[in-house]
C-alpha cells in the first residue's frame, strides 16, 4: 500500500439534530484543500464503513455519540489498529455508543475478525445533546466542529509525510 490512500468517512444523519456533526464537519473539509483521497458519508452500516475504508493507509471516522453521562460537545480521539483494538475503555464506550443500529464498535470489531480493517484507524467523536428529528446542531456541538476539522486534517496533513 505505497500510495498512502486516506479516507475521511463522515458517519450521520442531518436531520437528527447532533447526529449530523459529521455532515457539517465533511461540508467544512469539503471547502478546504484536504488531501484525502474520498470524503463520504456513510449510515454506519458495518459492510459499508469496512466497504469505505478498505485498502486504505488511514481512515478517520468522524461520528456522534451518546456519552453516559455527557457533556454535549466533547471530544474523543480513539486510535485502532489491529494490535488495539478499542482496549482503552474510553474507547471502548466511545465507539460503542454510537446512534447507529450496530455501532462503530461493531464494524471495528467484524472488520477485525475478517481482517479488512485499515492500516490506521482514527475515530473522531463527538458526544451529542439532542438527537431527536430535525435540522441543525446543539450549541455546544456546533463550537466543537472547527475543532474536529483541526482534528482531522492534523490526522489527515501528518499521514505519510
Amino acid at each position: 500500500m505505497g500510495s498512502h490512500r486516506t479516507v475521511v468517512i463522515g458517519v450521520g444523519n442531518e436531520y437528527r439534530h447532533d447526529d449530523g456533526v459529521a455532515v457539517a464537519v465533511l461540508a467544512e473539509l469539503a471547502a478546504q484543500d484536504l488531501p484525502a483521497d474520498r470524503l463520504t458519508l456513510c449510515d454506519g452500516e458495518p459492510t459499508r464503513l469496512m466497504e469505505l475504508w478498505e485498502g486504505a493507509d488511514l481512515a478517520v471516522v468522524i461520528d456522534a455519540v451518546h456519552g453516559h453521562p455527557g457533556e454535549p460537545g466533547r471530544i474523543h480521539r480513539v486510535t485502532v489498529d489491529a494490535d488495539h483494538l478499542l482496549a482503552d475503555p474510553l474507547a471502548d464506550e466511545a465507539a460503542a455508543a454510537g446512534t447507529h443500529g450496530l455501532g462503530l464498535g461493531h464494524a471495528v470489531a467484524l472488520a477485525a475478525a475478517l481482517a479488512r480493517l485499515p492500516r490506521e484507524l482514527l475515530i473522531v467523536a463527538v458526544e451529542g445533546e439532542d438527537f431527536s428529528i430535525g435540522e441543525g446542531l446543539s450549541p455546544a456541538v456546533a463550537r466543537a466542529v472547527p475543532q474536529v476539522v483541526a482534528e482531522v486534517r492534523r490526522a489527515v496533513d501528518g499521514h505519510g509525510a
